[in-house]
């Protein structure tokens, strides 16, 4: 089996909807740009207010991609 070496970056997904469908848009958007994306990490849930009224969460995702060979 071969060692795989990733690196991490920080991105964060934003929805109206939800806490799941930030993570989710932020997941697509980065492995859009990103190769062999393989896991995430939830690092901090945050939202916007507006008007007294939840307007979208954020979510930080550290999100891991293998190292080309």
């Amino acid at each position: 089996m071969d060692d795989h070496i990733y690196r991490v970056t920080n991105v964060v997904g934003s929805s109206r909807e939800g806490i799941d469908d930030a993570i989710r848009k932020g997941i697509e958007r980065a492995s859009r740009t990103l190769r062999e994306v393989e896991w995430f990490e939830v690092d901090s849930i945050r939202g916007h207010v507006e008007d007294g009224q939840v307007g979208h969460f954020q979510v930080g995702l550290k999100i891991g991609f293998r190292l080309d060979e």
